[in-house]
Order: structure tokens, then sequence, then C-alpha cells
């Protein structure tokens, strides 16, 4: 098996209160015990940083016990339940540290057998068009993600039998150029909201009348392997209910 390149995550912040999250690869969701850098961004002449855990008590590493990290990153080697969650940075200036960055979530992903995601409409349809994809598994999930390109967190919602599987209708209406690209969707459970499955099998919507959309005798595009993170994270980007 091939190494896993390291994630680069962005934490972003200055001594106003402007924070923000800048472009990360291939995504805040980690396969597990796959290595993650987190990277606090400040200011040039910035004296130290501080990257910790939301809720935390406890520094990352013994380094910041007695001083501020001269370096504003932080690797984790291996990806584990214990390192899932929020994270956020700060630096300190002139004697003075920084506001908190907003919170940048990490979740490992792979540590349940993935769901399965289709298209009741199928995967080429006409702009305006209603479409629902389908995310279901066996296994009872409390919840499935749905996730487009870089794995941005679209939607989520809470699952419901049917036919002895679990699924969740994600509704795409009116469809538009916007929408196309590559979809996969996750399963997780309630008490362990950053611990997702594996992600389904890649499904690629096209919208006809779109630059990417192929002719009807055109194969379609296998999707891309790597992922790219881009604007700003909220906190409720995964669990409204948190």
């Amino acid at each position: 098996m091939s190494a896993v390149p390291p994630s680069l995550l962005c934490l972003g912040l200055c001594l106003s209160q402007s924070t923000w999250a800048q472009k990360a690869l291939p995504g805040p969701t980690v396969p597990q015990r796959s290595p993650v850098t987190l990277l606090c961004q400040g200011p040039k002449r910035a004296d130290g940083y501080k990257i910790s855990k939301v809720g935390s008590p406890e520094p990352l590493d013994k380094e910041e016990e007695t001083t501020p990290r001269k370096t504003n990153t932080l690797t984790i080697a291996e990806m584990t339940v214990d390192k899932i969650g929020l994270y956020h940075c700060s630096y300190q200036r002139g004697g003075r540290w920084s506001q908190f960055s907003d919170p940048l979530q990490l979740v490992m992903t792979g540590a349940y057998d993935k769901p399965s995601l289709s298209s009741v409409a199928g995967t080429v349809v006409a702009p305006g068009e209603k479409v629902k994809l389908q995310c279901f598994s066996k296994i009872s999930y409390d919840v499935f993600i749905l996730t487009k390109g870089d794995d941005d967190h679209t939607q989520n919602q809470s699952s419901a039998p049917q036919d002895g599987r679990h699924q969740s209708i994600f509704l795409l209406n009116p469809v538009s150029s916007t929408q196309a690209g590559t979809y996969r969707c996750y399963g997780a459970f309630r008490q362990d909201p950053y611990v997702w499955s594996g992600p389904s099998d890649p499904l690629q919507l096209q919208v006809e009348g779109t630059t990417d959309s192929p002719s009807s005798t055109q194969p379609r595009r296998s999707p891309g392997e790597w992922l790219s993170l881009g604007g700003k994270l909220k906190r409720d980007s995964v669990f409204p209910c948190l």
C-alpha cells in the first residue's frame, strides 16, 4: 500500500476580530492512521503560537507547557480517535496573545463500512430538474453526511429505516451547473460525530449544457483522487445539534 501524503489544514487568525480558514489539502476529513499537519496563520513577525483542541486544558505537546511554539505548524503522526474534534490557534506578538482563530474540525474517516450513494434521477440531469441523492446502508447509522468535490460539508441528515436498511434522501433542487461534480456520502453515529465511515463510491453528477457534461456517446470521466478545501469553516458545519 502506498503511503498517504500528510493532510495540510490551515487555521487563520489576526489580532482583530476577523478570523478565517485558508485552503486545505486534501481536507479536514482524514483517513484513520494517516498523518495531518495543522498550520496556524499569523503575521510574519509573530513571537510564538499555540495550537490546541477546543475545550482541552492540556497542551498538545510538552513544549507549550513552558514556552510558546516557535513554529506555526503541528504534525499529528497518526489520525486516531483521541485526535478528532475542533482545533483553534492563537499567536503572540509584543507580549500579547491574539484571539483564538475560528475552530477547524478534524474528522477521522474509515472507522466503519462505507454506505452507498445513488441518484434517483440518474447521473445526467437537466438544469432545473429536482434531483434526489440517496445515501443508504445496512448499518444503522444515525446520520448520513453528503460531501461534494472538496469534502465541503454539503448536507447532513438523520437516517430513517427503509426496506431493511437505513437511508437519507438529499435534495438538490432546482439543480444548476454549480451543483455538477463529484459527490460522496458517509455514515456516522451521534455519540461520535467526528468519527465517520469510509466514503461511498464517488457519484459524478452532470448537468446538461455545462462544459463538463458529456454527450450521450462520450464516456463519463473518472473522478479525481485528490480533493481541496477552500472557504470559511463554520462551527456548525458538521452537526448542528452539537
